[in-house]
């Protein structure tokens, strides 16, 4: 069982853009709790203390004994996007934004092959939303993962979500979102 999930803000310059912010120096770090994790199949019930749940798909790795990554898959990082911002105007936490209950959708676990050329997307009701390859990085893996491990007490087990690229969007009862790793169907959930 995981113990955290470790994740990146902002890892790419387009989604800093469209969210007409700067990029950062250093990787903007932020957790969520594993207890808002939910298996690909499952269905989603969207909170209703907001009204702007917005769907970030993203590169997710898993730390093994030896601290490095040896799986991967791909998270939607849900996000709050009306409480994000009222947070970030008041300098106050992520935390209801970013890790309300089922707020961490993640696919199927493959072994990870040390690529830093890696294809992804998200296809919401079947039409292509997200698409993204983690060279577009601004902090790449290899970077990622010695950021962590000099920061912060990582452990085996847990959960790496990398940033996600542009074209994020609202979710809206009734979708189904689906995650590709390349062309491989990595996991599917329902929203109500």
């Amino acid at each position: 069982m995981s113990s955290s999930i470790w994740c990146i803000g902002k890892n790419y310059s387009l989604h800093a853009k469209e969210l007409a912010e700067p990029v950062e120096k250093e990787p903007l770090v932020f957790l969520k709790s594993v207890h808002c994790l939910v298996p690909s199949g499952g269905k989603i019930d969207l909170p209703c203390f907001s009204s702007n749940i917005e769907y970030e798909a993203e590169l997710a790795f898993l730390f093994d004994e030896d601290l490095e990554f040896s799986q991967i898959t791909i998270a939607l990082d849900l996000t709050a996007r009306d409480i994000q911002s009222v947070s970030k105007k008041k300098g106050l936490p992520w935390t209801l934004a970013k890790s309300f209950k089922q707020s961490c959708p993640l696919g199927r676990w493959l072994p990870y092959k040390n690529s830093e050329a890696i294809d992804f997307s998200l296809q919401v009701n079947g039409t292509l939303r997200q698409n993204g390859n983690s060279s577009d990085m601004l902090f790449s893996v290899t970077d990622i993962k010695k950021y962590l491990k000099k920061h912060f007490p990582v452990r085996p087990g847990d959960i790496v979500l990398t940033g996600t690229p542009e074209g994020i969007s609202k979710v809206l009862p009734g979708d189904l979102a689906s995650v590709y790793l390349g062309n491989t169907l990595m996991g599917s959930w329902s929203f109500s």
